[in-house]
């Protein structure tokens, strides 16, 4: 059967085994070597995997003239393992805490919102007062026009209205007039011309 390669988790574990049992200093050419030798790690992922330790803090390196080195001693490891632990606890309590105030939150809002008949009951009736407000602001709407306030709105707004129609009204038989002793038109045939009706009169 193929053999199953590693895991990421896998390779920096077996490259943290390098700088632990050396206890030595190295360049990424060395460790390029020894990785797929030692560890079975391959080449083409070690530099990866040497980055994602160094990230992390379990890896330290410096820059010496024109190289890199790198390396690593059990007891930073263990400081690192162990801040990061303490990182993570302090994360879970607090989430811990942030979910049991929810949960207090949530139980809280529940009190006097219990399915009971009484509650069930209470919100048909809230619905049906809902309804029937609409209707009575229809039948408002509807009579509205019987509103005293309305009433003399529109009587004011039909007096502007009839004092203009005759305004127009004086003006039109003004032109008629004056068209009669100007052009000696008999006034029926100026009333045909410009579509005055026969009983065109001021509005009383």
């Amino acid at each position: 059967s193929k053999k199953k390669g590693l895991s990421f988790e896998e390779k920096r574990v077996r490259m943290m085994e390098i700088f632990f049992e050396t206890k030595d200093v190295f360049q990424l050419k060395d460790i390029e070597k020894i990785a797929p030798k030692e560890k079975g790690i391959t080449s083409m992922s070690v530099k990866e995997i040497l980055q994602s330790l160094v990230d992390d803090g379990m890896v330290d390196t410096d820059r010496i003239g024109t190289s890199n080195y790198f390396w690593a001693f059990p007891s930073k490891a263990l400081h690192a393992r162990k801040r990061k632990l303490e990182e993570l606890e302090s994360q879970f309590a607090e989430s811990s805490q942030k979910k049991e105030a929810l949960q207090k939150s949530i139980e809280k809002a529940k009190i006097g919102r219990e399915d009971t008949a009484e509650r069930a009951a209470l919100i048909e009736e809230l619905a049906a007062l809902r309804q029937k407000k609409e209707q009575l602001k229809a039948e408002i709407d509807k009579y509205r026009e019987c509103d005293p306030d309305v009433v003399e709105e529109m009587r004011q707004t039909n007096k502007v209205a009839k004092e203009a129609a005759n305004r127009w009204t004086d003006n039109i038989f003004s032109i008629k007039s004056w068209a009669k002793r100007k052009f000696g038109f008999e006034e029926s045939r100026i009333d045909k011309s410009f579509g005055i009706p026969e009983d065109f009169d001021y509005i009383d």
